[in-house]
């Protein structure tokens, strides 16, 4: 980017800093680029978004608030308007929109609105306001959360064995977590990519987490990572690819021993992917496209992030997104 006081091109900073937000400090990774000749530092409008973000994600793991796509999805799940949504929840009528589009509710509306995530609780939310629904809503709503609570501990179970258990925090970028999302995500590396084995998949998402975090502030596939010899492999990787429909895993022989080849059986679906985040999806395909499994696991080891996790025998920081060198 070139500098509006001297045309000239500025040079990329990352440096940990500080912010008050509500109160209370909260330390993230603040990117920014340097007028060398003015020392003037500029952020531009993706880059700020980038910045609050992480300040936003930490308050909001802190008070146990919901993050926006977890509203919008819980929304659509019950086939409701915004509207609906705020009447149902007391809200003025506007509200739930704005929380959907990422205003910060106050701690006792965060807590409110992740208590209806549970759909025994939203039950009686929606008993309270039966007289504000038409019948044909109140019992299309309750048809849903009865097959809602019929099926809530399969798929907690699932979701454990994919995710380890864990909740949107930095040890996963604060990416949004669902195993059709992740699917998604490796079905689109088997299509644009060549000979996915397992390790390559390991890197792929790992790098694919480090960039969307870098520059959003949210990782895309909602899994941790650990480092291993090998390089960064998502915590139940093994389990990953096993459990998730339409990719199947083929044994390959080749000199020296075998691997583990991944296969889609479907085609990915990215409609409810953003226009930022298929272009994270389109770098890393295109920079991976052609590395073998050795050659990706190589750069993975010239990584801070693999670096700092493999010394401390700990999680990868999503912090050392800032620092990567491949991409």
């Amino acid at each position: 980017m070139k500098s509006p006081f001297t045309g000239k091109e500025m040079t990329l900073h990352h440096e940990r800093a500080r912010l008050i937000y509500r109160k209370e400090e909260y330390e993230y990774v603040k990117s920014y680029y340097l007028c060398e000749d003015t020392q003037t530092p500029l952020t531009m409008g993706d880059m700020d978004d980038a910045n609050i973000t992480q300040v936003y994600n930490q308050y909001r793991v802190k008070y146990g608030i919901p993050f926006a796509d977890e509203l919008r999805q819980l929304r659509e799940s019950y086939g409701l308007s915004a509207l609906k949504m705020s009447t149902i929840l007391g809200f003025g009528d506007n509200q739930y929109r704005l929380y959907e589009n990422g205003e910060m509710p106050s701690i006792s509306n965060g807590r409110l609105l992740k208590s209806i995530m549970s759909p025994s609780t939203f039950r009686q939310f929606v008993e309270t306001a039966k007289g504000q629904l038409s019948e044909k809503d109140y019992k299309s709503i309750m048809h849903i959360i009865n097959l809602k609570e019929n099926t809530q501990y399969l798929d907690l179970y699932e979701y454990n064995l994919v995710f380890d258990g864990r909740k949107r925090c930095i040890d996963n970028g604060f990416a949004e977590m669902t195993i059709p999302r992740l699917r998604n995500i490796v079905l689109y590396f088997i299509e644009h990519c060549d000979n996915v084995f397992n390790t390559k998949m390991n890197k792929l998402l790992f790098y694919l987490d480090m960039v969307a975090y870098r520059e959003s502030g949210f990782a895309m596939t909602g899994l941790a990572y650990k480092a291993i010899q090998f390089g960064p492999v998502p915590i139940r990787w093994d389990r990953v690819y096993s459990i998730i429909d339409g990719i199947s895993q083929e044994i390959v022989n080749f000199d020296g021993g075998q691997g583990v080849k991944l296969i889609g059986t479907d085609i990915a679906d990215l409609s409810s992917f953003t226009d930022k985040e298929k272009s994270f999806l389109n770098l890393v395909a295109n920079k991976f496209r052609t590395a073998s499994s050795a050659a990706i696991s190589q750069m993975s080891h010239e990584e801070d992030a693999w670096k700092n996790a493999i010394a401390n025998n700990g999680l990868i920081d999503f912090d050392d997104a800032f620092s990567l060198k491949a991409l």
